[in-house]
């Protein structure tokens, strides 16, 4: 097998985008990435492949600091060879991936090799979920409308709670803010309003057929009410309008309460992910 390291973005796009789009909802990260990423300089970044002795490709490893690893096996193959040799490439080279983010088998198999006796810990265990069609719902009390920049006075804060929820490592509140005005007028933050703000979903990246929701927060007060059901069913809604054929999102998997308001608009499960830090 040969790993090799890219250092120019389109000629890994080149190479790897039509395989991750074989699997479009399971490689929405990845594939987001790459389309997103016209330009940027790559210097500190981790773009890889490995080719088997027929030059086909049976692992592509993608890593944006201070993210982490993200990993895709077009074929499932019963041995660690590509991954060895990618660990051994981090090693040799001083790049040092915070975690890993795939597939249980994956992440956990990556994760051996790499740090071996010192492990790994999970910090977070995910479901993938898709949606081809909204199912009818109950609408909660209240009002959709897009972020303004009066919000900026609470959405930092919410965003801060929601990765505290989450188990992830949040961003400091002004980072927060600069991240949240971005999005005024483009139509991508949504905020349901019952007299006052009480959720918030955002259309968070693209893939050629779909598009991925995140940032799914209601403050702990006013939770129970039907606020997340509405304003990511309402999110979803204008993503078909818009012609996406798709939508999908990460559901915390140790938390049923959320991975229920996304089934009852009919999200369906398609694979787990672990998020996997390294120990040493």
């Amino acid at each position: 097998m040969r790993l090799r390291r890219y250092n120019d973005l389109s000629w890994f796009r080149a190479d790897v985008l039509d395989i991750l789009l074989v699997d479009e909802v399971l490689n929405n990260l990845p594939i987001s990435l790459l389309m997103d990423s016209k330009n940027d300089n790559v210097d500190d970044w981790l773009l890889a492949t490995v080719t088997d002795v027929t030059g086909v490709i049976v692992l592509i490893a993608l890593c944006v600091k201070p993210f982490n690893l993200l990993l895709y096996e077009p074929i499932t193959i019963n041995q660690n060879t590509a991954l060895e040799l990618l660990a051994e490439e981090l090693k040799n080279t001083g790049f040092r991936p915070p975690g890993v983010l795939a597939t249980p088998t994956l992440a956990r198999r990556f994760t051996d090799v790499y740090s071996g006796s010192a492990g790994g810990k999970i910090e977070m265990k995910m479901i993938l979920m898709r949606l081809d069609k909204l199912a009818s719902y109950e609408k909660a009390s209240g009002f959709c409308r897009m972020l303004t920049e009066d919000d900026l006075t609470f959405a930092p804060f919410w965003e801060q709670a929601f990765c505290i929820d989450c188990r992830i490592p949040a961003f400091s509140l002004h980072e927060n803010e600069e991240r949240i005005k971005t999005r005024l007028d483009k139509d991508s933050h949504f905020i349901w309003e019952d007299v006052l703000p009480v959720a918030q979903a955002v259309y968070g990246r693209d893939t050629p057929n779909g598009a991925v929701i995140n940032w799914v927060y209601t403050p702990p007060l006013y939770r129970g009410r039907g606020y997340a059901t509405s304003v990511v069913a309402e999110v979803s809604k204008t993503l078909f309008e818009r012609g996406k054929s798709f939508c999908c999102l990460f559901a915390d998997a140790d938390n049923p309460a959320s991975r229920r308001v996304y089934h009852k608009l009919g999200y369906y499960d398609v694979s787990e992910f672990e998020q996997i830090s390294f120990n040493g």
